[in-house]
């Protein structure tokens, strides 16, 4: 029985905020609200245009809301494009914020990048290791040889599980420093406002949330070896 709660509890430290996340973006993303004159689309574009960033593109994409700073580009969900549901106005407001902290170069957000880039190359190079440890384990006929597949296990999952969680800073200031004064310039209604935090909460919370699920099957994975 002790067994059983610890699960249920793991799964819920790990999964709980994913599940919390999509809850609070769902439930503001049923129905237009009448005071958007526009689009989670346009407004992104409007806002990009106001403060001079009009080289940032604005484009529906089927990956997920995100700001991608090698392509200059504001990538919204086919919902949040087209939408003008509270959720649809509020993330486009998020990943302008993101555009905003590319173009002063934030520390954070620049760090942020840098280790991205990083990520991706560690896990090429790990895969290389996984898929070439039996091999390597032949040669080099020694216990060291079971490290290279933990190795490869944390550049293949590892170091994005790092990157994802040291992004909260960078997407809180996003949310909170930049979308929010942003959205409470007129853009929405005063009973609107608290309503666009707890969005702009579970926008920032997204990546988090998701790296804590990727440490299941990170511990998976590790346990293979």
């Amino acid at each position: 029985m002790h067994y059983l709660i610890l699960i249920i509890a793991v799964l819920m430290l790990l999964y709980g905020p994913q599940l919390w996340v999509q809850y609070i973006l769902n439930r503001y993303n049923r129905k237009d609200e009448e005071n958007f004159t526009g689009t989670g689309g346009e407004l992104a574009r409007h806002l990009l245009d106001r403060y001079g960033l009009k080289e940032v593109a604005v484009e529906k994409t089927e990956l997920g809301d995100h700001y991608d700073p090698m392509s200059r580009a504001i990538r919204l969900t086919a919902d949040k494009y087209d939408g003008r549901t509270l959720t649809a106005i509020t993330v486009a407001a998020h990943e302008t914020g993101h555009a905003l902290q590319h173009a002063v170069k934030q520390p954070m957000f620049q760090l942020r990048t840098r280790l991205a880039v990083i990520a991706v190359q560690s896990g090429k190079i790990g895969m290389l290791l996984l898929i070439s440890a039996p091999f390597l384990a032949l040669l080099m006929r020694s216990p060291a040889a079971a490290l290279v597949p933990v190795i490869g296990a944390f550049l293949v999952m590892g170091t994005g599980v790092v990157v994802q969680l040291i992004t909260l800073p960078v997407e809180l200031d996003a949310s909170f420093n930049k979308a929010l004064p942003i959205l409470k310039q007129g853009y929405l209604r005063e009973d609107q406002f608290v309503a666009a935090e707890r969005i702009l909460r579970a926008a920032a919370w997204t990546y988090v949330a998701a790296s804590l699920a990727s440490l299941l099957n990170f511990g998976r994975l590790l346990r293979r070896f």
